[in-house]
């Protein structure tokens, strides 16, 4: 290391005028990166500079080369990581943090405490050195005034002194005199000593010349002393005269301090009368305002306002400490609580009679509504009592007993007030659904009939689902719907219940009308009393995380009173779940209502599952996107739950009665009632399911039928005894692909191409048993060909064997001429004519592949002729031209 450090200071810092006082060898920690220098320098000129020098080796060569240099005062901390155990890891924090590891704890050890003594010598200031041993700081502390800070040579640097040009010009001057100073430097030494102790000799002369004035200037020096004491007696005498005054401005000074005190004091106790005065002292027209209590008209409402703000401004006061002590606080504050309570009690008592009042004035509009499908208006009543809001929220934060009072009384009055107006809105559509008597009556004079429906009605019991609003229009799509359901096959109309007459038109368009006028007036009543409870109670009806309580934590369990008697404020979840609380009470009756009017809808036709299910989908994404956890979301989800069961039903109703189909065992089975069926299903419920949003259940619907389809086709096809099994499947799988093709329905498109496959196969199937063999002889002859040709025998060698010669194929082949060829068809045709139905209309294209697998057979047959009895001139009676002759003519007759 000391060859290294000469090396350094001889070819980097010596030609920099920089003096190299220690080293450490070091890397960069967590990096494998070549070994570096820190170098400590100084300069040998003034001011000193102490400088942190980086150098790094060459990559050429053994030469150093200087890389980075960093001033010692913008060192911040220097931190040794540890100061118990030995560690070679230090950081430097210069403009930012340079971790180093050293070669050894020595050289860490020596560096550190060199970088302490130059900040000691040069900088003093304040490095912090973290984890470092302070057994190392008090071995570098100076222990005397000409210590050095490195050693003899930098102490040496520091007491060595240039020669200025005056010294240099004597010592020259010196020498010159002397020549042979050079030569003989004793003779010039005792030259030098003996010219010094002239000039000894010539100071002390001068010394003992100069006695007679330091004689004189000891004298002056006595007179000035003795001058020195007289001007001292006389400040002594001034200084008691003084003193009386002294003490009298101290006894001022004293009464000044007082008099002060007394003027703060008397400055702090007006302030602090003024604040009780203006905090808690109440206006003269907020007083008399609150003790008369004028609710009735706005103005006094108003005046009510601002004087019950006030009061709960002075019962609010932040009082200082001490305040509370005061008779005349306690007494305002006792005085308050009674005037607080004694306004609560008459702003309680008089919203009671306004609801009281507000259930009698209503009822006597429920008969002008009674024979309209509309809703009485509570607007007039909201906007009466959105008046009395603030004061409602005044209530709340100063005596809630009385504010949930007032809310369970409101919903006691106003539940029992939509009961009513509700069930008697129900009670005109039950009526306007079923038709049981005309629409100009009044529903105070309804006849007997009525009163049946009504209880009938409300007999019915339905789930609890889900409903929601918009006033999508679906009218054009149900007279459409309605047209296709007029022919629907009486097993489709004994599943509705209804007769063929019944289902018209007319009775579809009303239905859903009305349904959707119900849906219309429900949703605007629901979220109008809502908005009214949010805004009248002051409750938060919108945040982000809906909250839920149990019933232990309903309005009736009080705990919100108990969380607002302590002194915590009412979360928001609570408070939305005291809106929809309320609102489930005020309007109870509204989800038995519903799911017994979509009863009675199902009742009355179970198609109309189908329109409920869309309509009510509809609504119910409508609320959700409003508020997913309001009542009205809530309360109408709840009833599509009942919509989607009766959907579900009509659909296992539909797959139940087609297992239970029986046909005739006399008369052909043509196309199934349940496959005809399933097409007027399909298309009433694209026309109504058309942008529909619970088109998914729709989907799985189809699914669940069309497999129900197949299965009961081919299990009716399979106990069909007059009609083959392969013309059953035939037909009502060409039907129920030509109804998929139609309809273009996409969930189905899997089953579209099994119906078109079952649909070939068949058919394939049903012309190949039909056709049969009907050249049987002549096929038993070529049967026989070919099984001696499978058993080695060659094609041209066949006509020799005795069974199977030219004469035997001569015989067969003329007991087929064209004529008795010609009757088969004719027979075979009238065979398919009475096994196919009418309907389908699939006659010719059966002909046609029976006349494509004939000529097939017919080109088989010569085609082994060729083969088998080559140069024979043995021909078929009859021709392929024949053939198609016959197909045609036969095809014609008929």
């Amino acid at each position: 290391m000391t060859a290294i450090k000469h090396a350094l200071q001889r070819d980097i810092f010596t030609p920099n005028d920089e003096r190299l006082l220690s080293i450490v060898n070091v890397c960069k920690a967590g990096k494998k990166k070549k070994n570096c220098f820190l170098c400590a320098t100084v300069t040998t000129e003034r001011p000193v500079q102490v400088k942190v020098v980086k150098v790094k080796k060459s990559d050429k060569g053994d030469c150093y080369k200087r890389q980075v240099a960093w001033a010692l005062r913008d060192l911040a901390v220097v931190d040794a990581k540890d100061a118990i155990k030995e560690n070679p890891e230090f950081d430097l924090h210069f403009e930012k943090i340079y971790k180093w590891v050293a070669s050894s704890t020595a050289e860490k050890n020596a560096f550190i405490s060199c970088i302490w003594k130059l900040n000691q010598r040069y900088l003093r200031k304040k490095i912090d050195f973290v984890n470092v041993s302070s057994q190392l700081l008090e071995e570098s502390v100076p222990s005397g005034e000409n210590q050095s800070v490195t050693g003899g040579d930098e102490e040496s640097v520091d007491e060595y002194q240039e020669l200025n040009a005056r010294e240099e010009q004597d010592i020259e001057i010196m020498m010159e005199g002397c020549e042979y100073a050079i030569s003989n430097a004793e003779a010039f030494a005792e030259k030098l000593s003996r010219e010094l102790q002239v000039l000894d000799g010539a100071n002390i002369q001068s010394i003992m010349a100069s006695e007679k004035q330091v004689n004189i200037l000891m004298k002056l020096l006595d007179e000035a002393l003795k001058e020195v004491d007289q001007i001292e007696l006389k400040l002594t005498s001034y200084e008691e005269m003084l003193q009386s005054v002294k003490e009298q401005m101290d006894q001022i000074s004293e009464s000044n301090h007082l008099i002060h005190l007394s003027n703060t004091n008397t400055v702090k106790l007006l302030s602090e009368l003024e604040f009780l005065v203006n905090h808690m002292v109440l206006a003269k027209g907020h007083l008399n305002a609150l003790m008369d209590a004028e609710l009735a008209s706005s103005r006094g409402i108003e005046a009510c306002t601002s004087a019950a703000d006030a009061l709960l401004q002075c019962m609010n006061v932040a009082l200082q400490p001490g305040h509370d002590m005061l008779s005349a606080v306690k007494s305002q504050q006792l005085f308050f609580v009674s005037l607080r309570e004694n306004f609560a009690r008459k702003l309680a008592s008089h919203l009671n009679n306004v609801f009281v009042q507000q259930g009698h004035d209503q009822s006597s509009t429920l008969a002008q509504h009674s024979v309209e499908l509309s809703l009485p208006n509570h607007h007039p009543f909201h906007r009466d009592l959105l008046r009395y809001a603030k004061l409602m929220e005044w209530l709340k934060s100063t005596d809630y007993g009385k504010y949930e009072g007032l809310t369970k009384n409101y919903m006691d009055y106003l539940s029992r007030l939509y009961e009513r107006e509700i069930k008697d809105f129900f009670e005109v559509v039950k009526i306007k659904m079923t038709g049981t008597t005309k629409e100009s009556k009044k529903f105070a004079t309804l006849p007997r009939k009525e009163s049946a429906v009504k209880q009938e009605t409300e007999s019915l019991h339905g789930s609890s689902g889900k409903l929601t609003g918009s006033t999508s229009s679906l009218n054009k799509l149900s007279v459409q719907s309605s047209g296709s359901r007029r022919s629907q096959s009486s097993s489709l109309l004994d599943m509705g219940n209804m007769s063929a007459s019944d289902l018209d038109v007319a009775d579809r368009t009303k239905f859903d009308k009305i349904f959707e006028q119900v849906l219309s007036e429900l949703e605007p009543l629901c979220l109008a009393e809502q908005d009214f409870i949010s805004k009248f109670f002051k409750l938060q009806q919108h945040q982000s995380m809906p909250g839920t309580m149990t019933e232990a934590e309903d309005l009736d369990g009080g705990t919100l009173t108990r969380q607002y008697n302590s002194g915590m404020p009412l979360p928001v979840s609570s408070e939305k779940d005291m809106i929809r609380q309320m609102m489930i009470k005020i309007f109870r009756c509204i989800e038995p209502e519903l799911n017994n009017l979509i009863a009675l809808g199902d009742k009355i036709d179970s198609f109309n599952s189908l329109y409920m299910l869309v309509k009510m989908s509809h609504h119910v994404w409508t609320a959700q996107n409003v508020d997913p956890a309001s009542f009205l979301s809530t309360t109408l989800g709840n009833v599509l739950v009942t919509v989607k069961r009766n959907f579900d039903k009509c659909i296992s109703n539909q797959i139940r009665q087609m297992e239970e189909v029986k046909i005739s065992k006399k008369s052909k089975v043509g196309i199934l009632s349940f496959v005809t069926e399933f097409e007027e299903f399909a298309g009433l419920a694209e026309s109504i399911f058309k942008n529909a949003e619970r088109r998914g259940d729709l989907d799985k619907a189809y699914t669940k039928l069309i497999r129900g389809v197949f299965v009961n086709v081919e299990k009716v096809a399979n106990e069909s005894q007059k009609t083959p099994r392969d013309v059953v499947m035939m037909e009502n799988f060409h039907h129920i692909f030509a109804t998929l093709s139609r309809l273009k329905i996409s969930c189905l498109e899997a089953e579209k191409k099994e119906a078109k496959q079952k649909y070939t196969d068949h058919l394939q199937s049903y012309v190949i048993y039909s056709l049969g063999q009907p050249l049987e002889k002549l096929n038993h002859f070529f049967e026989g060909v070919e099984a001696r040709v499978a058993q080695g025998i060659r094609e041209e060698e066949v006509s020799y064997q005795l069974a199977f010669n030219k004469q035997e194929l001569r015989k067969v082949i003329k007991e087929y001429p064209g004529k008795e060829v010609k009757k088969g068809l004719d027979n075979l045709y009238k065979k398919v004519d009475k096994h196919l139905c009418e309907e389908e209309n699939l006659l010719q294209v059966v002909w046609h592949s029976m006349q494509d697998e004939f000529i097939r057979q017919y080109k088989h047959f010569e085609g082994l002729i060729a083969r088998c009895y080559p140069g024979s001139g043995v021909t078929m009676e009859f021709t392929i031209q024949d053939i198609l002759d016959y197909c045609s003519s036969i095809a014609q007759s008929h």
